[in-house]
């Protein structure tokens, strides 16, 4: 049988939810298969978010992972299409940890792309009505550290990727904060599932950026 695994994060700093972990939530609440569906909420720690995610590819070898985070301030959905091998961390995990300047993974390759198609996720999710685009940087915190893991460290065979989510509309810092509702945010990561089910090669259109 086919295995997914989908992972969010749980809140940071002082924020009582973090729409990730909600989203992985909800679409995991309502999952009818066929494929086996593994879901779990991270850490926001540099050290327990990788552990974590190392430890659920060796106990359940997926055939899909798809990571999601929060990128508080986008408006879109954002598909990421590379992982760079660099932590520098502008403020403190979870832990009170804030490493600068290090490898994800030491000795490991400068960066990685996604191996899902990327494109026609960001393409079927705008195509639902939700806003999505293909995102070139995953940032430098734990987001990006945990991406750059788990393609590091997935199996042959295994195809990996990330999807940054904005502030759910439920629970946004202002009223001016770019959202989304929560529902939206947990269809377009069903739609990064079942896409990445199907497609093995990626659409060849325009979906670079100028700066």
């Amino acid at each position: 049988m086919t295995t997914l695994l989908l992972t969010g994060f749980e809140p940071f700093g002082g924020d009582s939810s973090n729409p990730s972990g909600a989203a992985v939530n909800l679409v995991a609440s309502r999952w009818e298969g066929p494929e086996a569906l593994v879901t779990a909420v991270l850490p926001v720690t540099f050290a327990g978010a990788a552990e974590r995610m190392r430890a659920l590819l060796a106990e359940h070898r997926p055939d899909i992972v798809i990571a999601a985070g929060l990128a508080g301030g986008r408006a879109a959905i954002g598909v990421e299409r590379v992982a760079v091998n660099l932590v520098d961390a502008r403020i403190p995990d979870n832990d009170g940890d804030q490493p600068v300047d290090v490898p994800s993974v030491p000795g490991a390759a400068t960066a990685h792309f996604a191996t899902l198609p990327v494109k026609e996720i960001a393409r079927r999710i705008a195509g639902a009505g939700i806003p999505a685009q293909v995102s070139y940087s995953a940032g430098t915190f734990v987001c990006n550290h945990v991406f750059f893991t788990a393609l590091e460290a997935a199996a042959s065979g295994t195809r990996a990727g990330f999807v940054h989510v904005p502030w759910p509309a439920e629970h946004a810092p202002t009223t001016e904060s770019a959202a989304l509702p929560l529902s939206d945010i947990a269809r377009a990561l069903e739609i990064a599932v079942r896409t990445s089910l199907e497609v093995t090669a990626d659409t060849a259109v325009p979906g670079g950026t100028l700066h």
